[in-house]
């Protein structure tokens, strides 16, 4: 069969297929060039989930008829001269637009701050019409109606209205994210207003109105640079997550990126402090030089690589959990808001009076002190201490006077405050200045217990079991190699490698904690981790899971009735271990409740 030049609406739609791969792909698109033209508000308005329309205006820079012209044709573009490696606008490649035309109705009207009057060009299906004059506001509105109209295969594969209108909302919230000194407004006949007022540089101010005022409550700021890469951003506290990773936002360069890399390290950094199924909130923007990263490697450009990836990988884990150190003990706030709602008012009914329970008809108040006598002795009278010595008749006889209550310490000014009470034989409550705080005794002595072994682990040499018989494992070379670098870190944990010819390695010795194990499948994790990130983390992961286990297992039980002076210490280690605000499978250890809270429970503010 010969072979044939494809025709321009051909090649055109082939790229659509690529770039625009529904509603949400074209309006990422096109605010892209909204915020590239340097627009301070972008109006965004959609009909059937952006299917029957999408428009989107802005005040940006706008372009002149010529420019009008060309910015319809494959490949024209104003933002990139002779090198893929200095990119530093969010769009460069030139398709968007013709692939957009090729595929739905598309209009463009436009006019520069100096013009006299406006322009307008129209592309349908793929053909395209003459530029001509046209009213407008300086800056450019792109409209485009029946998307896929010219390839009506695809919206078999489209999803619902409801959906592509969400997906939408998302993109627009990830730009509103990276860029807070612009105004967003997103409409439309298929959704009501969502709205983003610019915050200029407070990047904060518009994350709270992006992912909610919680958000503010609960972040944690993150600033840290290594080797010319500086990550910046905020970070929720661990008790602050998520059923899902929807709320993890990452920018490169103020790009929004959706990485593996990126995503999977914010993951590591979380680890033992979110318990499984539930996922941190984060957004962090990475800045580095442009040369250092490949945005050129995904149609959507979604995805980037980076020539150091284990540099970028250790920045942010290493970022994330010196924060949480710092500041990522304390309770989400969310915590206390649930316990809020979980508190009922009181709501006593006193049964009415009747001759046959009583002799005679009681005044109401007598009602009251009976009631008042009654239920409380019932319910305190299991607090009574024991005792095996019998009463003497003459000791029957007298009265027994009321124990003196008593006298609780003097309030202190820590942060977990002073112990007040034991319940259920589980939860402490203390009293701090402004509130109270109620504490899972066995969740946090059960991670007192893991940071102390996990710090023993780390100070000193991890013991080791010499194997009887060496397991031989074998391996392509570069991971031998690879495998090698490392054995003196291995060592250190118990792990002892030797090289066994040019394509095996020899384990000598395997760490005591971990009784009998699979020497061979470790390994091959090891040197799987090695290839992939540049860091072997499976074998510290084993142990420190062995340690979680074993803290879990030695830890206060619940059920156990601690003395005063137990409780206090126990608040007081928590204060001055890192990590303290959630146990080992990511539960809170403890909810603090403010007394402007207790006070609203009980309408006095």
């Amino acid at each position: 069969m010969a072979i044939k030049q494809l025709s321009e609406t051909l090649i055109n739609q082939i790229a659509a297929g690529e770039v625009i791969e529904r509603p949400a792909s074209a309006a990422k698109e096109l605010i892209e060039n909204a915020l590239d033209a340097g627009a301070t508000r972008i109006e965004i308005a959609t009909a059937g989930g952006g299917k029957t329309l999408l428009r989107v205006t802005d005040n940006g820079s706008g372009m002149a008829p010529g420019d009008l012209e060309l910015a319809v044709r494959r490949h024209c573009t104003s933002k990139l001269d002779d090198s893929l490696f200095d990119i530093r606008t969010l769009g460069f490649r030139g398709e968007a637009l013709p692939s957009i035309g090729s595929v739905a109705r598309l209009s463009i009207t436009t006019r520069t701050a100096g013009a006299s009057e406006g322009a307008v060009i129209a592309v349908t299906g793929g053909k395209t019409e003459a530029v001509r004059p046209s009213p407008a506001n300086t800056g450019t509105v792109v409209e485009v109606r029946d998307l896929f109209f010219a390839t009506p295969a695809r919206l078999k594969f489209m999803k619902t209205e409801k959906a592509e209108a969400a997906a939408i909302s998302e993109v627009v919230r990830r730009m509103a994210i990276a860029f807070p000194a612009v105004r967003f407004v997103l409409s439309g006949s298929d959704r009501s207003t969502l709205e983003f007022p610019a915050t200029g540089d407070d990047r904060l101010a518009r994350m709270a109105q992006v992912l909610g005022k919680d958000f503010r409550d609960n972040a944690i700021e993150i600033d840290a640079a290594r080797e010319d890469v500086e990550l910046t951003g905020f970070a929720g506290v661990p008790t602050y997550n998520r059923g899902n990773s929807l709320q993890q936002y990452v920018f490169v360069n103020g790009r929004p990126v959706q990485d593996k890399l990126l995503l999977s390290a914010i993951r590591a950094a979380y680890s033992e402090t979110i318990p499984s199924g539930r996922y941190p909130v984060a957004v962090l923007s990475i800045t580095l030089d442009p040369a250092l990263v490949d945005v050129n490697v995904h149609p959507a450009k979604s995805d980037v690589r980076f020539r150091d990836p284990g540099l970028i990988r250790g920045l942010i884990i290493g970022a994330i959990r010196q924060a949480l150190t710092r500041d990522g003990d304390r309770a989400a706030t969310t915590g206390a808001r649930g316990m809020m709602q979980a508190f009922r008012s009181g709501d006593y009914r006193p049964q009415p009076w009747s001759a046959e329970t009583s002799p005679s008809r009681p005044t109401q108040f007598d009602a009251m002190l009976r009631h008042l006598g009654e239920q409380p002795q019932a319910s305190f009278a299991a607090f009574s201490a024991p005792s095996a010595r019998v009463a003497t008749p003459f000791e029957r006889e007298m009265p027994v006077p009321a124990p003196e209550a008593p006298q609780p310490p003097p309030p202190q000014s820590f942060p977990l405050g002073a112990v007040r009470a034991q319940l259920h034989e589980n939860y402490i409550v203390a009293q701090t200045d402004d509130g109270l705080v109620i504490v899972d005794q066995h969740a946090a002595h059960e991670r007192l217990v893991f940071e102390a072994m996990r710090t023993a682990l780390h100070s000193r040499p991890v013991a080791a079991q010499a194997l009887l018989i060496p397991e031989i494992v074998d391996l392509p070379e570069d991971d031998c190699d690879r495998l090698m670098a490392h054995a003196e870190e291995f060592s250190r944990l118990g792990l002892a490698i030797e090289r066994f010819g040019p394509g095996a390695i020899a384990v000598r010795e395997t760490p005591a904690m971990l009784g009998e194990m699979d020497a061979v499948g470790l390994v091959r994790q090891l040197a799987d981790e090695l290839a992939e990130w540049d860091t072997a983390s499976g074998l510290t992961s084993r142990l420190e899971y062995l340690a979680a286990t074993m803290a879990c297992h030695g830890s206060v039980r619940s059920g156990r009735r601690m003395r005063t002076e137990e409780m206090n210490a126990l608040l007081r280690q928590m204060e001055a271990t890192p990590g303290s605000g959630q146990c080992n499978h990511g539960r809170p250890t403890y909810i603090e409740l403010k007394l402007s809270d207790i006070e609203r429970l009980f309408g006095r503010s």
